[in-house]
């Protein structure tokens, strides 16, 4: 095979895109992705469970609801029925919130045809278990290369063809390393790259999820902090700090900081704590700014995974005994009924630490308790 040489690094001249991919999920995410597929050249299959929603895509190649003003390409085909959607898939994409992976995953591998990769496109922690989003898919589908996709993408501005870039995670075997252009990472991502859209690769699934389940949360603090009042310094001290814990379990756990510093880490962090469009960020600014819970986002039901993550992450750290300020801070505040106020007042007045964590020093904060009480009283 010819290689072509980009800064002495070698490259290989090209890799099989799947040629039919299903998406598992017509929400705002999966029909994006599926829009990205479709644009790429796959033939593409979306099945949803809202019949009206997939109507809507057969029909008039829009999805209003989820994607306001975008044209979805006509290779693209809505699917109502699920083992339809999967007979002759050659990859699947599953893409539903974190709380229904597990159910779905098991449903997946009834009608899925036997081997093909499967990548998980949700972000979290299992409660009850612990378990990352592809180790639930692992125990539903064993049989399957399993993996994910990650990143910082909001759904609208990819669907609209702004230039994106994400990971595509899957383990490597040694067949996949003697020839990665037949690993189900590198077919996936030359299957998802168009002009626009960017697809990387990596081997290290547990630096990747991470990522992406932390963020959800730092976003929150973000938000809540935004919402009461406080700008730049501040969210900037918060993703910061928030890439170091994230570090923390990431490594912890077997994955590696350099993930973390990519895409799926840094990336989608920074793009999740900076904008309202996230929908974690929205909701840290709306409690931020007093407003009760069940009246956020308009009273509407709207799942925000960094909201349920704030348990399950912090439950995770613990029991691999790695501290997590930040976190803990936000499960304490939409969890336990911990003040806002106190709470970040705390976290501010923490001992002072080195950033080099090889160093190991600890000082107390000097700061009075009336300190933190007016700082509690400002963040209120």
């Amino acid at each position: 095979m010819k290689h072509h040489v980009i800064s002495g690094v070698p490259m290989h001249s090209h890799a099989r895109p799947y040629n039919r991919v299903t998406v598992i999920g017509a929400g705002s995410w999966g029909t994006a992705l599926g829009v990205t597929l479709a644009r790429a050249g796959c033939t593409t299959l979306l099945y949803g469970r809202d019949p009206a929603v997939i109507d809507e895509i057969n029909t008039l190649a829009t999805t209003e609801r989820f994607l306001p003003g975008v044209a979805l390409p006509k290779a693209l085909v809505g699917v109502k029925n699920m083992p339809f959607a999967l007979k002759k898939a050659e990859a699947v994409l599953i893409v539903v919130p974190s709380r229904s992976v597990r159910t779905v995953a098991r449903q997946v591998a009834q009608h899925a045809p036997k081997g093909i990769p499967i990548a998980i496109c949700a972000k979290g922690i299992e409660p009850e278990t612990g378990l990352l989003m592809t180790q639930v898919a692992e125990e539903e589908l064993g049989d399957h290369p399993i993996g994910c996709v990650s990143g910082p993408t909001f759904a609208l501005e990819t669907a609209l063809g702004h230039p994106t870039a994400a990971t595509v995670a899957f383990p490597f075997t040694y067949a996949d390393r003697l020839k990665p252009q037949d690993s189900p990472a590198v077919r996936l991502a030359v299957s998802l790259s168009t002009e626009s859209f960017r697809a990387y690769v990596s081997d290290d699934l547990v630096g990747v999820e991470i990522g992406g389940a932390v963020k959800n949360i730092i976003a929150i603090a973000c938000g809540l902090m935004t919402g009461a009042g406080f700008a730049e310094n501040t969210r900037a001290a918060l993703i910061t700090r928030g890439l170091d814990e994230m570090k923390q379990l990431a490594e912890a756990l077997g994955g590696r900081r350099e993930t973390v510093t990519g895409l799926s880490g840094i990336g989608d962090l920074s793009l999740t704590c900076s904008s309202p469009t996230s929908r974690n960020m929205a909701l840290g600014l709306q409690l931020g700014q007093g407003i009760a819970r069940s009246d956020c986002f308009e009273g509407r039901p709207v799942v925000v995974e960094g909201e349920m993550n704030a348990k399950s992450v912090t439950d995770l750290a613990r029991s691999v005994n790695i501290a997590m300020p930040i976190c803990e801070t936000v499960r304490s505040i939409l969890h336990d009924g911990a003040d806002l106020g106190a709470s970040f007042a705390s976290l501010w007045a923490r001992p002072i630490e080195a950033e080099p964590r090889t160093m190991d020093l600890s000082f107390v904060h000097p700061a009075t308790d009336q300190d933190i009480a007016t700082l509690a009283e400002r963040i209120s």
